[in-house]
């Protein structure tokens, strides 16, 4: 009976997994479709989206019943990354027209998502999901918070193949655009997402250091520091 027990506990367990498995990988399918139709050039299409919500509806009710364990890391933070965006996407979409995502009270830290069967917020997802538990600086630059300071969106899903590829990839675009990293003279003007989460920025050196990282130019390292206002405006094509 014991035997018996183990076997049928493991083909459950095998079952389960798998069935997350094939979830997983039919939400970041349908996320990386929804991306390609409605983002281009770093914006989105939320006129297009708002006229018809039905893809993105689709997308976001995969998400609902999704639990990605932590110990699975580039699953879980591709899943978090995309959710995150997809939810800004539907907040604005459910406000529109809207000028700014500002302009919708408690948009961050108020508005609840169904997401990982859960309600979240967009900033839970940010500090509680991601932040909380990987010492990853570069989600600020996967992370779009439906305005023209953040970082631009990309037209595809994360998932844990890419990742990786991608976190570099954003964060190298990001912090050598003149429009993002303002550089000048001896002095160096950041987004205020540096000013936020300072602490994200400086766990092993100055924001400078954490910048020449990723620079093709380095920055002098002691370039006087400054940041610029965010830009609120939504980022709409």
């Amino acid at each position: 009976m014991k035997k018996l027990f183990i076997v049928l506990f493991t083909i459950g367990s095998f079952s389960t997994t798998e069935a997350l498995s094939q979830d997983l990988n039919t939400f970041f399918d349908e996320a990386d479709a929804f991306f390609q139709g409605y983002v281009s050039g770093g914006k989105v299409d939320y006129k297009s989206i708002h006229a018809n919500t039905k893809q993105l509806d689709a997308v976001l009710a995969l998400a609902k019943s999704i639990s990605v364990p932590k110990s699975e890391a580039k699953a879980y933070q591709a899943f978090w990354i995309n959710a995150y965006n997809l939810s800004v996407i539907k907040g604005i979409v459910d406000n529109y027209p809207l000028k700014s995502p500002l302009d919708k009270k408690g948009f961050f830290d108020t508005t609840t998502y169904e997401l990982g069967s859960s309600k979240i917020t967009l900033n839970d997802i940010e500090n509680k999901k991601l932040r909380a538990n990987f010492n990853e600086p570069r989600f600020h630059f996967v992370l779009v918070c439906g305005a023209l300071g953040c970082p631009p969106i990309i037209p595809m899903a994360y998932t844990p193949s890419n990742l990786e590829y991608l976190l570099q990839q954003q964060t190298v675009k990001a912090l050598n655009n003149s429009e993002f990293v303002r550089v000048s003279n001896k002095k160096v003007a950041f987004s205020e997402i540096f000013k936020w989460y300072k602490e994200d920025f400086t766990k092993e050196g100055s924001e400078i250091d954490f910048l020449n990282k990723f620079r093709k130019e380095p920055v002098p390292a002691n370039a006087k520091v400054t940041y610029y206002a965010y830009d609120w405006r939504l980022n709409s094509i």
